[in-house]
């Protein structure tokens, strides 16, 4: 006889949310995602690296298409076409980093091949993030204030998307109405680790014209390569506690110790 499989709810809820009724701990929020980060770095990068490359890859045929980079440069129509080729390609894998993220925040292990692992809603992925694009765009050529406030109440569309199985517009209209109630916590998150690639920076560029630039690069790219997993992270534990994560499982006491204990040897299968 098979077992029963139980759904189960991890953190918030869309209700809740929509009435502003959850909390956003900065210090806590942090501290849970480096404990993450620091044993479930290697799958975000890796995941990061492909997509990293596939837009290197998509960017330099596209722009050879459309007649060199300095054709595309020079054309803000050539320019905008290539953007839109480059999320098309590349925003599929990027979902999958990002749920990598929200898995984190319920204790789950993944593994670099999870950027496949929702591809079946690529196309939704890839609207969502064309539209998101053009309104923070928007925001920012009005005022700077606008396009911060999109930016922050935006974050949280694709994993909407994919684990609610929600359309863009629908994860679009619901991540402004809910996230602009907590926004400067939001917001303060968001600096904290904006500023944290600033000073990562600072070796760099003092370094970059000595002999000892390859130190510089060095230092910058292992803090990405912790600062990088460290957002998705956050963006994943925020996830959580604004709208709640559903899983399928037969052990729902299991799931629920999970969250909390980010040692647990589950591994999530799409």
């Amino acid at each position: 006889m098979p077992e029963k499989v139980t759904i189960v709810q991890v953190g918030g809820n869309i209700e809740s949310a929509l009435k502003g009724d959850y909390q956003i701990d900065a210090k806590a929020i942090i501290t849970e995602a480096w404990q993450q980060t620091l044993k479930s770095r290697l799958s975000i990068n890796l995941g990061l690296l492909f997509s990293l490359l596939l837009g290197m890859l998509v960017s330099f045929l596209g722009s050879n298409y459309l007649g060199g980079i300095e054709a595309v440069l020079a054309d803000p129509e050539a320019g905008m076409l290539l953007n839109v080729i480059v999320t098309i390609a590349v925003w599929p894998f990027i979902g999958g980093v990002e749920m990598m993220g929200v898995l984190h925040a319920v204790g789950m292990k993944t593994n670099a091949k999870m950027i496949f692992s929702f591809l079946q809603r690529a196309s939704w992925v890839v609207l969502c993030a064309l539209f998101t694009s053009v309104l923070i765009s928007i925001g920012f050529q009005l005022f700077i204030i606008p396009g911060i406030f999109l930016g922050v109440t935006l974050s949280l569309t694709i994993p909407l998307v994919i684990e609610k199985k929600m359309t863009p517009m629908k994860a679009i209209v619901l991540s402004i109405q809910t996230l602009r109630f907590k926004f400067l916590s939001i917001l303060y998150l968001y600096f904290v680790l904006f500023f944290s690639l600033v000073v990562l920076f600072i070796p760099f560029a003092l370094l970059f014209e000595s002999s000892f630039a390859p130190l510089g690069i060095m230092i910058l790219l292992v803090g990405i390569s912790f600062l990088a997993p460290l957002f998705y992270n956050v963006k994943g534990i925020l996830y959580r506690e604004i709208f709640g994560i559903n899983l399928a499982t037969n052990n729902p006491d299991d799931v629920r110790n999970n969250a909390s204990d980010s040692g647990s040897d589950d591994t999530f299968s799409a």
